[in-house]
C-alpha cells in the first residue's frame, strides 16, 4: 500500500470490554430493539472486566524488553480506547490521540440491535443488502469505506513523521478488520467474510511486520498476554462492526 510501507511494525489493540459491549449482548440476546446505553458513544466507559484487561496489558508491557515497545502510540479519542491505552502504557513518551481512529458512526441506526434495524428501518436493511456492507452508509452515519478512508489518511500522516518506527494503535473492532484491508490488500469480499465469522476479542493484539512484499500478518487477535496476566478475554461484538 503506497504511503504506509515504511513502518517497521504496526500493531492494533482493541479496547477493553466496555459497558456498551455488555449492554449490546444483553439487548441482542433478549430480542430487544434498542441497546440500553445512556452515554453518547464517545463516552462509553470500560466495564469492570475491561479495566482488568487494561491492567493486564499494563503488566504485560512492563515485562516486555523496551526494544519491543512501540515508539509511537496513537489512540482513538473514545473513552474506552483512550483509557485502555493510558492504563496499558502509563507514561509512554509519545502517546497521541487522533479522531480518525474513532469507531464507525451509525447515524439513525445508533443504539439499534439487528432486530431493531429490521423492525424500524426495513428500507435501510434492503438498501444495505443491495449495496453491500462495505459501501452501505446509514443516514447520518458512515460506511466501512468511509472509515477506511480516514484510517488511510491517518496512516499516511504517521508514515511521513514516524518512518521506520514501531507504531501501536488503540482502537475498535472495525479498525482491526480495515487494517487488514489496507495493509494486506485483502479484497472487500474476503474482509467482510472474515469480519462475519470473527469477533476481535477485547484487549487482543493484531500486528503486522514489514516483509519483502509489504506488510505480513504477525499476530491475529491474540489474547495470550491477557490470560498470562490474570484477565479473562471477552469476545463482545461492537455495534459498529456487526449491527449495521
Amino acid at each position: 500500500m503506497p504511503g504506509v510501507t515504511d513502518f517497521a511494525w504496526i500493531g492494533l489493540i482493541r479496547h477493553g470490554e466496555s459497558t456498551g459491549n455488555v449492554a449490546r449482548e444483553v439487548a441482542e440476546s433478549g430480542g430487544h430493539e434498542v441497546i440500553d446505553i445512556a452515554e453518547r458513544d464517545a463516552d462509553v466507559p470500560l466495564s469492570e472486566q475491561g479495566r482488568r484487561q487494561a491492567e493486564a496489558l499494563a503488566r504485560w508491557f512492563a515485562e516486555l524488553p523496551r526494544a519491543q515497545w512501540p515508539d509511537v502510540v496513537v489512540s482513538s479519542p473514545y473513552l474506552r480506547a483512550l483509557d485502555t491505552a493510558r492504563t496499558a502504557l502509563r507514561g509512554h513518551p509519545l502517546m497521541l490521540v487522533d479522531e480518525r481512529l474513532r469507531d464507525r458512526e451509525l447515524g439513525v441506526l445508533d443504539l439499534l440491535t439487528t432486530h431493531g434495524v429490521a423492525a424500524r428501518y426495513p428500507e435501510e436493511l434492503a438498501r444495505k443488502r443491495r449495496l453491500g456492507k462495505f459501501y452501505y452508509r446509514p443516514p447520518g452515519g458512515e460506511s466501512w469505506a468511509d472509515v477506511a478512508l480516514r484510517l488511510r489518511a491517518l496512516l499516511g500522516d504517521l508514515e511521513r513523521v514516524h518512518r521506520g518506527r514501531r507504531v501501536l494503535l488503540f482502537a475498535h473492532e472495525v479498525t482491526a478488520h480495515l487494517l487488514r484491508y489496507l495493509l494486506e490488500c485483502v479484497p472487500e469480499r474476503d474482509i467482510l467474510a472474515i469480519a462475519h465469522n470473527t469477533v476481535v476479542p477485547n484487549g487482543s493484539l493484531t500486528s503486522w511486520v514489514r516483509g519483502e512484499r509489504g506488510f505480513e500478518l504477525e499476530h491475529e487477535h491474540v489474547t495470550d498476554h491477557l490470560r498470562a496476566h490474570g484477565a479473562r478475554p471477552t469476545e463482545s461484538e461492537d455495534e459498529a462492526a456487526h449491527s449495521a
